[in-house]
Order: C-alpha cells, then structure tokens, then sequence
C-alpha cells in the first residue's frame, strides 16, 4: 500500500545502493579515527544481515551518536542536531518518500547556492547521487539513523493529501446517496474515498498508533490516533465523506455493509510499506452516525523480552523465577491497554522451549508463534474461554496462557488447571495487585482454592516516556511534589525536565511508554488472610511489610530518574487515598 505524494513524477531508480566497498570505507574510517578497534570490526563483519554500521551499533562496539560524529568530522561537514533543527516544508518535499529512504537522504532547507540535505553517509558518491537527482548542488549535515529515520517519517506524513481527495469526492455527483457510497469503498481502488482510507491506516503505523477513530460529529467527521495511550486529532473531514468510510473501512474487514444500527467486529490483514499489518475492526451506531475504532497490530514489531518491560533488576528476577514454576497460576492484572498481553507474551518467550507444551486461548489472538500452540475464540462455533480450557486440558499442556479471565466459570477452570499440576499464566482486569485477588472472591472462587493456586500477581501500568529531543526544565506544580514526597519520589539529579514538543514526539513531550509493576507474591501469610477473608487494606498493608513496592512507588521512581514526568504519572497511575 505505497501512497504517492503530488512531487513523485520524478521517479528515481534504487540509487548507489550501499556495497561492499561502503563497508570497507567505513571500516577504515572509523578505526583510523581510533572509535572502533580491528576485532571489533571483524566480530561485526563475520555477522549476517544489515550495514556494518547497524551490526556496529547492534553490537554495541560504537553508538550512533558517536558513529555521526566521526563521520562529520572525517568528511568535515556539519551535524544535524533535529532537536534545533526544523526541516523547511517545502524543501522536504523535492523528494518523495522512497527516494529519501532508498538515499537515506532528508532535504532540509534550500537557498539560491545550494540545498542542504540530511544524511547518514555523506561519502561524495552518495552526495553526488543527491545532487543529480535534486538538480541542484548539495550541502550535507550528518545525522544519526535513528534521527534521520524519524524526521522522514515526520516529514512525509501520508496523510498530506487527504485534501485534495476529499475535493474529489465531493465534486463526484450524488456521492452522498448509499448506492454510489458503496460503488467507491469496493470498485475503484483509485477512488478518493478509498485513498483515504489507505492514507489514515498508512500514517497511523508511521506514527506507531495503537487505535485509529474514526467518529462522526454532527456536519464533521473527526480521525484520532492513540499514540502511547493518548488520543490525538490528527484529520477534520467533512460529515458527507463518513458513510462513505465506513462502507470501506467494512468492505475490508469482512462485514456488513448494509446493517448500520447493530455492532459490529471485524479483521483486516494487509501489508503497509513492506510490514505486515493485522487491524481489528469495531463498529457502533452513536448519534451522528457509525463509530468505527480499529486496532492496529504491526505483526513485523519485534516482541519484547522480559528485560525490556521497564521491571526493575530485583522485581524482573523474581518474576523470571516464578514463572518457571512447574505449576500455579500468575495474575497480570491492570486495566484495558496496561499492556498486560504484552507482559504475557515476554513471558511465554521465555517459557518457550522444544521440551514445553506451550497452548494458550485468546480473544483474539493477536501475535502469533510458530512454535506456540494458540487457540482463538470463536464464540459463533461455540469456542469460548472455558470450552476451550476445557480442551486444552486434554492436550497435555505444560504451560497454559489464557488471554482474559472473565467470568466464573473460566475463573474455576484456571484454577483447577494450576492446581492439577499445570502452569498457567493469565490477565484480569483490576486496579492493582491485592484487588485482583477479591474479583476473584467476587466472581465466586473458593478463597482455600485462590490460595492454593495462585503464586504472585503482577499489576502494572504503562506511563509515557519523556521525548529525550526537546527536554527542558520545569518547575512541578505543589500537587506534584506533594505526590512525589508522599511516594518517596525526589528531584532528578539534572533537575526537573519535561518534553516541550518536537517533530520527533509530535508536538506531544513524550515518545514510548514503559511499564510500571507491582509484584504480590502469595506468601503462607498472606494466604492466611485470603482463606480468611482478610479487609483488603490489612492484605495490602502486609504485602507492604513484606517488600512489595506499589505502583506510585515505582512510578515515583521513574520520576526521581529523569524517565518520565510527575504530571504524567498521577494521569496515569495515581489514585487518592492509596
């Protein structure tokens, strides 16, 4: 799905495409300048796969800030500091898109002597490339790759000529009865409504949005991304073009068009440029019109391992250790978009082995393993949680995953299965770890069987990550530092710093999110209290005795690290009275 802008008319071969002899330059450069040591070299070039100087980096013989440098000072060119440095509008567009990512080559501003470009290499050859196809001389500014991959991503927003497409559609007659609304989501696929579509779910995965809505608001459609758990406006369209997305968006999820007053779910699959793209689909009448929300599933992100979650060393161990137990149940437990499927999934990698019968129940099942079993839930074919725990039983598991606790009878099933000698993993939707324990009682689960079966519960949060790009200091309001002091919270040692907003972070502060845990081991004293049915402050009050550290606590800790921002915290994760 490659969406070509209005500059791409001139349309460029893969150009000096990097080689051997690339390599071999840049080796020597960068042991000449001292950075990189000849078996360093040759430990990275006996790898396979990628530029020497990824497999560098990868390997962690030289980082890329300091691979920038020694370039620039080699071919005695600039830096391009994109903190400071904002791309003129105009100038990025003399290339497309997939010019400037087969050069690895950003214009960035231009004048009546030459154009200054952006690029990771400046060798001549590359910059003669540049200039020839540009048809102007070129002046270089090296940056780094993740910098370079970023202001690229920020420059060509794919969803720059939704405009000029929503002209198109208007001007066509009759558009806005529902057969013609029909005839363009499924015939033409260069019709403009189509187009739309391809645009919004295009820059929804550059942006790395985990949600895309779309929702009608009276004379106005409006198009949101939620990106790192926060929704942004990313497109005002007018109200005639929503039926008419709506038609698409459920031609290519496989539903039905015509019925528009019941929800509806559905799946699309797709590749959006060269990654492969899982997208969920729901729909919902609201008052002005269908509602649509899809998630958005990019299959090509690596999964994250249990050292990357954001636990800290002590808590990351002691989970590591408790889910290799032979048998018992753990609870991660958080709310909708905590990123409890993804702790799941770091922790099934690391159960992963040839001599383990991993099985696992989703709803739905949204990564998939070649070496996993996993079931989907398919509620018309009567497969539901409990159905199918109740099969996966009879298939001799070691380890088993269930997506969603969430009714009794899937609750009583999971218990027994830890209790009879499997291990099982599963997520529950509460507000923190002692809480997990009485939905549980809630539900109707025996409190000598919760006791018994369950080993630790994990709560946990994801919080924005302050952009590194724009950081500048802040005074914290006294609500704040009334937060950090009552969790235990200090100032950072470089002073309080927020995000101000750049292209990296879209104008927000932040970029990524990282987990924040709260770890209930089941002691033999805390079961006391479950079989007895203990207040759940006194429960919470012992697991504090016994070195749990809450969710504010390890947030706080965040914020005495410079990770992440008080204001962002107490959105996220505090709550009065804890």
């Amino acid at each position: 799905m490659r969406l070509k802008g209005k500059h791409s008319k001139v349309e460029a071969p893969v150009l000096v495409p990097r080689s051997d002899e690339d390599d071999e330059r840049l080796g020597r450069i960068l042991v000449g300048a001292g950075r990189v040591q000849p078996y360093q070299l040759d430990a990275a070039r006996a790898q396979e796969g990628g530029s020497l100087a990824t497999k560098l980096v990868d390997g962690g013989h030289i980082t890329d800030d300091v691979l920038a440098r020694t370039l620039a000072e080699h071919h005695r060119v600039g830096l391009a500091d994109f903190r400071d440095l904002a791309p003129d509008k105009d100038a990025v567009l003399l290339l497309t898109r997939d010019q400037a990512v087969t050069l690895q080559a950003l214009p960035v501003a231009a004048d009546d002597d030459a154009i200054t470009v952006a690029v990771v290499d400046p060798a001549p050859e590359r910059m003669a490339a540049v200039s020839t196809l540009l048809g102007r001389p070129v002046k270089a500014l090296v940056a780094t790759q993740r910098d370079l991959d970023r202001s690229i991503d920020a420059a060509h927003r794919a969803t720059r000529e939704v405009g000029s497409q929503i002209q198109a559609f208007e001007a066509r007659d009759n558009l806005r009865r529902e057969a013609a609304n029909l005839e363009i989501a499924s015939a033409n696929e260069e019709a403009p409504v189509v187009r739309v579509v391809q645009m919004v779910i295009t820059q929804a995965l550059r942006d790395r949005a985990s949600d895309i809505h779309i929702e009608p608001t009276g004379e106005r459609v409006r198009v949101r991304y939620r990106i790192d758990g926060a929704l942004t406006e990313v497109l005002d369209l007018p109200g005639s073009i929503g039926p008419a997305i709506v038609s698409r968006v459920k031609i290519l999820g496989g539903m039905n068009i015509v019925e528009r007053r019941r929800p509806q779910d559905g799946q699309i699959s797709m590749d959006v440029e060269g990654r492969d793209v899982d997208i969920r689909v729901s729909t919902t009448a609201v008052v002005g019109g269908e509602k649509v929300v899809m998630r958005v599933l990019d299959k090509s992100r690596p999964l994250f391992d249990l050292a990357q979650l954001g636990m800290p060393p002590d808590t990351a161990a002691r989970f590591s250790a408790l889910i290799h137990s032979p048998y018992g149940m753990v609870i991660c437990a958080g709310p909708t978009g905590g990123g409890k499927t993804t702790t799941l999934y770091a922790s099934l990698g690391e159960l992963n082995s040839p001599d383990r019968n991993l099985m696992t129940i989703e709803d739905p099942v949204e990564y998939k393993f070649d070496s996993i079993n996993q079931i989907q839930i398919n509620e018309a074919a009567g497969i539901t949680f409990a159905g199918g725990l109740k099969s996966i039983l009879r298939q001799d598991p070691d380890v088993i995953l269930v997506g969603e606790i969430r009714d009794v009878d899937t609750a009583r099933i999971a218990v027994q299965s830890a209790l009879t000698g499997h291990f099982v993993l599963s997520s529950l939707h509460a507000t923190e770890a002692v809480s997990a324990l009485y939905r549980l009682l809630d539900m109707g689960i025996e409190a000598f069987l919760i006791a018994s079966s369950v080993t630790a519960v994990v709560a946990q949060r994801l919080v924005r990550r302050s952009c590194t790009s724009c950081l500048a200091p802040y005074q914290p309001s006294p609500d704040e530092l009334a937060f950090l002091q009552a969790f235990g919270g200090s100032e950072p040692i470089a002073g309080f710093q927020q995000g101000t907003g750049c292209h990296f972070c879209a104008q927000t502060g932040y970029l990524e999110r990282i987990g924040v845990y709260e770890m209930l081991v089941i002691t033999d004293e805390v079961r006391e209290l479950i079989i007895d049915k203990a207040p759940h402050d006194q429960m919470r009050k012992l697991a504090r005795m016994q070195g749990m550290r809450t969710l504010q606590e390890q947030a706080a800790n965040l914020v005495t690290l410079g990770t992440t921002t008080a204001g962002e915290v107490m959105r996220s994760i505090y709550v009065a009275g804890v």
